[in-house]
């Protein structure tokens, strides 16, 4: 891992500290050793500049037909840009002097035009380098319309493609990437992959145009002139290998700490209450400052290495014009030459180190666009959630067809890379329309279980069947669709109270949207709204009090009307009074479908049909209320526990009101 990093406590030292380890690493690339912050070995970090350039072209293909004409207009439009310098020779040297003109304007000259006349003739060299600026002008901005419009579908084609890959990682892959680091990816990176065509096509394509037919032109010039200007192509490849080299490294790191610090401005902001609620705001915000100190010395490091290129430019450029003055000055001197024929040269010279030192400078700013590109196609080659099974995956029931009988056969999972089992040979049969209840302390394994039902996981071994077929071999997203999940931190999005309950099931009538609110009793502060279901909510339902939120997920996945139902303590934050009425709706609700109910408050899992007791990843009792009750076991002392402890709240909250009165 790079030790550019955005750190997570400040102890981990000042940001001229880390940037001190970076610089350090940046030495270690440098002399070919692949380590990380630990001195491990470790492979490369970024892909080879030839196959960046391969999937580029690969991502252009279905654009050629527009790519051609771009190409072709933009070629054309050069070819006519080196065409004006040649009239300010002519009118120098037949005009102003009295050289012949050339033969080949002497022959498009029409012959009522008096060519010894040097008024007529400078008017007719004017209006032909006139007339060829304009074609060439409207020949270019065909070409460039043409590359920008498919730049803008790049563009957009990307982005889509990094959200469609990004929404199907694993869950503990996008939980990596955090919320900042997947909107980078998708707006920053994929849209700066997508301008590449200017950078990595467009623009060289012009230099190389201009740069042979400079060429050319300055051969049947003088070709002694021609050794001295060619001498600086090799300018070009020395600045990419001195410098480029360790320019795309640093701005691919970069971009990982602009991720991270994304990330982080993102969670402080979600957990403002949080945040708030231990007075941590100067520590989340000295973070923050720490965090976007290194970016900077990163980017001034970056700018260092950039303006390395540019000073070499800067300064060669000038002294290489100036030697090939005094040497074509001293050939007019001698007869050798014409005056024209020196200005002709050095204009050429000019579009000659125009299109070298813009090769220079796009290889240059080229970094951070391959940077992105190489970052997207990361992405992009990344697994799907379930990759290794998906070809198993050929079932697709309809709803109707399904039962709901859900069993797991010695059932083992733990989370990759870790060695600690969270569930350890769990078997049980859940027929249709049964309702399994979860109970046990924190850390127990039944949230995981509920995961593993809604396939958010795979086990390690073992399996889990519906209707006598194992989950692998049923198409994922037509088994999701068999879901219903209400979850105890409850997510809802940013849009209307309408839109999010309809998020189950899009195209729902009004009517329908309104029978799940008034089964989940959401109607009931619905209705006192102002704007009723057309109320914004704000983000994650903020303008909504948690009882509020939970009402609205619970008639979410009424809506759905699903198969299978999971709920995590979904009446967790509720009142007594709407407790009692949800418990009521639920009974209509999980009649005839299978249910998974995680529970804290045992009072809401009495006619649970099967009860599974949790602990450390086992299943250490199982049966009804009634059955675990009689034994005595582990169920029972939870049960009177909690009848204890409700016992004592409510003594003590009437001794409270008693002391009031």
């Amino acid at each position: 891992m790079s030790v550019i990093k955005h750190d997570a406590a400040p102890r981990e030292g000042s940001s001229r500290s880390r940037m001190n380890r970076y610089r350090e690493e940046l030495a270690r690339r440098a002399g070919g050793k692949k380590v990380d912050a630990r001195g491990r070995p470790k492979a490369a970090m970024t892909r080879s500049f030839a196959a960046l350039f391969r999937a580029y072209l690969a991502m252009l293909r279905p654009y050629r037909p527009s790519l051609v004409v771009a190409f072709t207009s933009l070629g054309l439009a050069t070819l006519l840009a080196l065409i004006p310098p040649a009239g300010i020779k002519i009118a120098i040297d037949s005009v102003f002097a009295s050289e012949p003109i050339p033969p080949l304007l002497a022959r498009i000259i029409p012959s009522w035009i008096d060519v010894t006349n040097r008024s007529a003739l400078l008017a007719v060299v004017a209006g032909l380098t006139l007339a060829t600026i304009m074609v060439k002008v409207s020949i270019g901005v065909i070409g460039r319309n043409r590359a920008t419009v498919v730049a803008k579908r790049l563009q957009v084609a990307l982005r889509r493609r990094a959200f469609a890959k990004a929404i199907h990682l694993p869950l503990a892959r996008v939980h990596e990437l955090k919320a900042g680091g997947v909107a980078t990816l998708i707006r920053e990176d994929a849209g700066a992959a997508g301008e590449l065509l200017f950078g990595l096509l467009y623009n060289p394509f012009r230099a190389i145009i201009q740069l042979l037919g400079s060429l050319a032109i300055l051969a049947w010039t003088d070709w002694r002139l021609l050794v001295g200007a060619v001498v600086l192509l090799p300018m070009v490849w020395f600045s990419h290998r001195t410098w480029i080299g360790r320019i795309r490294p640093i701005y691919r790191d970069l971009k990982k700490l602009r991720d991270e610090i994304d990330g982080h401005a993102a969670e402080s902001f979600s957990g403002i209450r949080v945040v708030r609620g231990f007075a941590r705001e100067d520590a989340e915000a000295l973070r923050f400052a720490r965090g976007t100190n290194l970016q900077a010395r990163t980017e001034i490091l970056v700018w260092w290495w950039s303006r390395g290129v540019e000073i070499a430019w800067e300064v060669f450029i000038p002294a290489a014009t100036a030697a090939l003055l005094w040497y074509g000055g001293m050939q007019v001197v001698n007869g050798r030459l014409t005056a024209g024929d020196l200005v002709m040269f050095l204009t050429y010279v000019t579009l000659l180190l125009g299109p070298l030192e813009v090769l220079a400078n796009t290889a240059t700013s080229l970094q951070t666009g391959l940077a992105s590109l190489d970052r997207t196609l990361d992405l992009l080659g990344e697994n799907d959630e379930f990759a290794d099974t998906a070809a198993r995956g050929v079932l697709r029931p309809a709803p109707a067809s399904v039962r709901g009988d859900i069993r797991f056969e010695g059932v083992s999972f733990q989370y990759a890379g870790s060695g600690r089992v969270v569930l350890d040979n769990v078997s049980f049969d859940a027929p249709a329309g049964t309702m399994v209840a979860l109970v046990g302390h924190s850390g127990a394994g039944k949230t995981t279980l509920s995961n593993l039902v809604a396939r958010f996981h795979d086990p390690s071994s073992g399996a889990i069947t519906l209707d006598g077929n194992d989950l692998r071999d049923i198409d994922l997203a037509s088994f999701r669709r068999l879901l219903g999940i209400v979850e105890q931190d409850v997510f809802l999005f940013d849009g209307t109270i309408r839109e999010n309950i309809a998020y189950a099931r899009p195209g729902a009538s009004d009517e329908d949207v309104t029978r799940a609110a008034r089964i989940a009793r959401a109607d009931v502060f619905i209705e006192k709204l102002d704007a009723k279901y057309d109320t914004r909510i704000g983000e994650r339902g903020v303008k909504l009090s948690g009882g509020e939120r939970q009402r609205l997920a619970l008639a979410r996945a009424v809506l759905a009307d699903p198969r299978i139902l999971i709920l995590d303590e979904a009446t967790s934050n509720l009142d007594t009074e709407s407790e009692r009425h949800i418990q009521a709706a639920l009974g209509e609700i999980l009649r005839g479908r299978t249910s998974f109910v995680i529970a804290h408050r045992l009072s809401t899992i009495r006619e649970a049909d099967l009860i599974l007791v949790m602990e450390d990843g086992k299943v250490v009792e199982r049966g009804t209320h009634e059955e675990l009750i009689a034994t005595s076991g582990r169920y029972a002392t939870m049960v009177v526990l909690q009848t204890e402890t409700r016992r004592e709240a409510r003594a003590q909250s009437a001794v409270s009101m008693a002391a009031k009165v």
